[in-house]
């Protein structure tokens, strides 16, 4: 494990749930965590709902890419969440593997991407709960 904990979020085309969740994890935790997302088959661009419901909450998604799902994302990643879009991680041993089952945001207009959005966060708070406590009983 690296000086600090490394979270991989992956979704199928890396335009959504993922880039919401990789935002949120870098907004909430600064520069204590590593955070990367991915997907299996990248879309060209990330959702314009997505970046606008995230503009609303004062982050901007709006240069962000999708990226292509590498064994190495995983395997340089402590914690690997896949958005309940189907996509899978490699499998390494010492890794965590969580699945948050979250409506996919392709498509739908910002009034259904916000308690998309807003689920997100919730869940990268309690995340990063979880992390904190690893990282707390480590350091004792």
């Amino acid at each position: 494990m690296a000086d600090k904990p490394s979270v991989l979020f992956v979704c199928v085309h890396n335009a959504g749930r993922s880039q919401m969740a990789a935002a949120w994890l870098t907004h909430l935790a600064g520069d204590r965590v590593e955070v990367r997302s991915a997907g299996s088959a990248p879309g060209d661009r990330v959702n314009p709902a997505a970046v606008a419901a995230m503009a609303e909450v004062g982050i901007d998604i709006s240069k962000e890419t999708p990226k292509i799902l590498t064994v190495d994302a995983v395997r340089e990643s402590d914690v690997c969440v896949t958005m309940g879009c189907g996509d899978t991680c490699p499998v390494f041993p010492g890794k965590r593997y969580l699945d948050w089952e979250l409506a996919d945001p392709a498509g739908r207009g910002i009034e259904a991407v916000r308690p998309i959005r807003d689920a997100i966060r919730a869940r990268v708070e309690s995340l990063i709960a979880e992390i904190d406590e690893i990282d707390e009983k480590r350091e004792a």
